[in-house]
């Protein structure tokens, strides 16, 4: 069997992550309760996994020069910014200004890291919270008039969002509402933060109101703070995933998950974060237009699943075996991590956590033993 090389791969240790989750998934210590927040599988510039050559761990951009997806473990415990990302022939624009700009990719005020763009897909391995894709203008209306039946001395703020939302603007209204002043958020958070008597049973949910005040309470001037009224907000279940294109405005909340996505690391981002917001570039790569995900579901008795995608960078799949040897046969090459059981693979074993890149012309494999496997693949559909 032609070589099967098992990954190194690197952390990132942001603020929102875990000291516990993948640590514990991956049986390491963690003796000063750092944040764990992703684990990179791929040859990303800023993070590339590293295998063993002839004695020598080097990148692994030496086994396998051009990989076009960056697959993911993320640990969320405290919420990711509100973000989304460019589209291709963004993504080369921003990078080319401001590459023409003279700004280092080491240069904080940049949005551009590279010139590729970011679809991604995420993949629950534990009940995973996020927000994701603006609702429809008229759900957003009821919502904002909802929180003014609680809070009516928020009138004179909140019109002109309701005068957005009634002509379905969705464009006027997120700028408008990123026009807040500081006084206005700190009126509208401290309304949020005193108020105990919200309706349960509304248009807004309990998991809204509670998101609401947690967000408030972190950044009191952020108009983010009330993105859980016009994002849709929904839990996947694990092995339950959602697709997000290009330009759909997205959090994440909290839980544990795979992400695939184009070998990119561009982000633009919207709010609740502590890090660099640039509304006005984010504006220009946004959709502007209603976007519910679609919840994608393995049948229960499958032991082999695709998630279909419509990107043409990869294709994930899922993979089940109870014993025996099952073939492993996908297009173009893989980055595969085991998550349950153990996994051989000729004369390699593979536990949970660990990871490994399958050449394309390596396959047909054979693996064998009782495992649960995700498979990243790039290649033909």
């Amino acid at each position: 069997m032609t070589k099967i090389y098992k990954l190194h791969n690197s952390f990132k240790h942001y603020e929102w992550g875990s000291p516990k989750i993948l640590p514990q998934f991956l049986s390491i210590e963690n003796n000063n309760a750092e944040p764990y927040a992703e684990m990179w599988m791929g040859n990303h510039n800023s993070a590339p996994s590293q295998t063993e050559v002839n004695g020598n761990l080097v990148n692994l951009s030496q086994v396998a020069e051009d990989i076009p997806f960056l697959l993911k473990l993320l640990a969320v415990e405290k919420p990711l910014s509100i973000q989304a990302h460019p589209n291709k022939e963004q993504a080369v624009k921003g990078f080319n200004r401001e590459n023409d700009a003279g700004l280092r990719l080491s240069n904080p005020v940049r949005n551009y890291n590279d010139s590729n763009h970011k679809p991604e897909i995420t993949c629950a391995l534990s009940p995973f919270t996020l927000m994701a894709g603006f609702r429809e203008p008229e759900n957003i209306h009821k919502s904002f008039e909802e929180f003014l039946s609680i809070a009516p001395l928020l009138k004179e703020i909140f019109a002109p969002l309701l005068s957005s939302l009634e002509d379905s603007s969705l464009s006027a209204f997120f700028q408008k509402l990123n026009n807040f002043s500081y006084i206005d958020m700190e009126k509208i958070s401290s309304l949020l933060l005193e108020n105990k008597n919200e309706k349960k049973a509304g248009v807004i949910t309990g998991e809204q109101w509670q998101l609401m005040k947690s967000f408030a309470a972190q950044y009191r001037r952020d108009p983010a703070i009330l993105s859980p009224l016009y994002l849709n907000l929904l839990t996947l279940q694990p092995f339950q995933a959602v697709f997000i294109p290009a330009g759909v405005l997205h959090s994440y909340i909290s839980g544990f998950a795979l992400e695939l996505m184009a070998n990119s690391d561009n982000v633009l981002r919207g709010g609740l974060t502590p890090k660099r917001v640039d509304i006005a570039e984010l504006c220009n790569i946004l959709r502007f237009e209603p976007f519910a995900p679609q919840i994608i579901t393995p049948s229960a008795d499958s032991d082999c699943f695709c998630y279909q995608t419509p990107c043409d960078e990869f294709l994930l799949y899922f993979t089940r075996a109870d014993g025996g040897e099952k073939e492993f046969n996908v297009n173009g090459s893989a980055i595969c991590i085991v998550t349950e059981g153990e996994l051989r693979a000729g004369a390699h074993v593979f536990k949970k956590g660990e990871s490994f890149f399958v050449p394309k012309d390596a396959q047909p494999s054979v693996f064998s033993g009782k495992y649960s496997l995700f498979s990243a693949c790039s290649g033909e559909k």
